[in-house]
């Protein structure tokens, strides 16, 4: 399953310029580990971090302009680091598998000369030795894409293609101001003398096997675009990866629903359909579905028993029998943490999971003592098995943190510009000693051990 190895923002909200992981041009770096968790106080920018993923997958689905306004971020004025001029930039750097090449994706977002909100730049490249390797590269929506990609990019090197970047980008900003002059003096198509010079430019840089691309509309992403057709296969599993994330805005009153009958894969992002996809578990996996609860009820303090009942209109309840009860509870009647406990729990038994899970303060409302186990259960989903999802979780809640290694634990703190900076704990040799010692990483945090000095 893909992996996020690195991802770099820039310029949005309280990120001015972090970096989690390792990108194509820090090698040194560590890749972010499958189960990353970042933590810090109240106000520090987990939750900017947290919807930095949910942007980037609001821009893949809506737009760039679209995404700026869902979930109330309030449009890009709002969303841009506070006195700053330049594009909102992310950089990501991830594996469709463990043994494939790491693949580059880079967007940069401003304001074009209309006052409209675009994407300003957009590659998707590969690295051999010092080379940039293109399948992609648009500027303000207009470039070029590799005509036939490989369908794999071996990590030995093998079957590396694509087209320079350098070169690329020179080519985009010659088709792009041509364009723009085209534009003011309303021509509708471009002289033919520019046309041949782009023609001979792109065959002298050995571009012949890349096809013209111009976007309609400089707002949507050209990975959403050529993502949907099969001649461009790496693009098109980027594009399948990040629409398979899973962020999660889970809600205890939402979950208690009852919704319409009908069996639903996969839970969705509030957790309303939560009874539905019990109600698919119980059909589609009927022999390992009551093992599936018996499961999770042994790591939900209290529960003696998780099964379910079929109501005359064909919904299915979840019934919640107690140890001190004879009667079951109904979900309704549930608690806000035992729900969500049951929730995560089930999300984790997908037997098609998602390849990237997000996951904000899952602490809240959750017994302290049930914070440990929680963490547990997702790091053995995310490593104790090939291909598990990888999972990014914020929390301030040292409880939590006391089960976590310190290269799974990034630290957010506000510098003295008041922007965020991210450092990853185990950089701290102090700190790695004394949790090698047998010290909890949590303890150390309350204790104040993680602060920057």
């Amino acid at each position: 399953m893909a992996k996020i190895e690195g991802i770099r923002v820039k310029n949005f909200r309280t990120l001015k310029d972090v970096t989690l992981g390792r990108l194509w041009n820090t090698p040194e770096s560590e890749p972010l580990t499958p189960m990353t968790v970042a933590i810090g106080k109240n106000g520090v920018g987990k939750s900017t971090l947290f919807d930095v993923f949910g942007f980037l997958a609001d821009a893949l689905k809506f737009g760039v302009e679209e995404a700026c306004d869902l979930r109330g971020r309030g449009g890009f004025e709002k969303i841009r680091s506070q006195g700053q001029t330049g594009a909102i930039g992310f950089e990501m750097t991830y594996r469709e598998d463990d043994i494939t090449h790491p693949v580059n994706y880079e967007i940069l977002i401003d304001i074009d000369n209309h006052g409209r909100i675009c994407v300003q730049k957009e590659i998707f490249f590969q690295q051999l030795d010092k080379r940039l390797l293109l399948f992609l590269a648009l500027i303000n929506g207009d470039g070029f894409a590799l005509k036939k990609e490989g369908k794999t990019i071996n990590s030995d090197n093998q079957n590396m293609d694509g087209f320079d970047l350098d070169q690329a980008l020179k080519l985009c900003k010659l088709v792009d101001d041509e364009l723009s002059k085209a534009e003011k003096e309303e021509l509708e198509i471009l002289p033919i003398d520019v046309l041949k010079a782009v023609n001979e430019m792109s065959m002298d840089m050995g571009m012949e096997g890349v096809e013209a691309v111009e976007l309609s509309d400089n707002r949507k992403l050209g990975i959403t675009t050529l993502g949907a057709l099969k001649q461009h296969p790496r693009i098109t599993a980027f594009r399948q990866f990040i629409e398979g994330w899973y962020l999660s805005y889970f809600t205890p009153d939402a979950a208690r629903s009852l919704p319409l009958t009908g069996a639903q894969q996969h839970l969705n992002s509030k957790g309303d359909n939560l009874a539905n996809v019990v109600q698919f578990m119980e059909r589609e996996h009927r022999e390992i579905f009551q093992d599936i609860l018996n499961r999770i009820a042994e790591k939900i303090p209290g529960i003696d028993k998780i099964d379910t009942e079929k109501t005359s209109d064909g919904r299915l309840l979840l019934r919640f029998n107690d140890k001190g009860f004879h009667d079951p509870f109904y979900a309704p009647q549930i608690s806000d943490g035992t729900l969500k406990v049951f929730a995560y729990l089930l999300l984790l038994e997908d037997p098609d999971p998602p390849p990237f899970i997000c996951i904000e303060e899952p602490e809240n409302g959750l017994y302290h003592k049930l914070l440990e186990t929680l963490a547990a259960e997702f790091r053995a989903h995310a490593t104790g098995k090939k291909g598990g999802t990888q999972l990014f979780i914020t929390t301030h809640q040292p409880y939590f943190v006391d089960a976590l290694e310190p290269n799974e634990v990034w630290i957010l703190e506000k510098g003295a510009d008041g922007f965020s900076t991210i450092r990853r704990a185990s950089d701290d040799a102090l700190v790695k000693n004394m949790v090698a010692e047998g010290l909890p990483l949590g303890g150390l945090w309350y204790s104040d051990y993680l602060d920057a000095c």
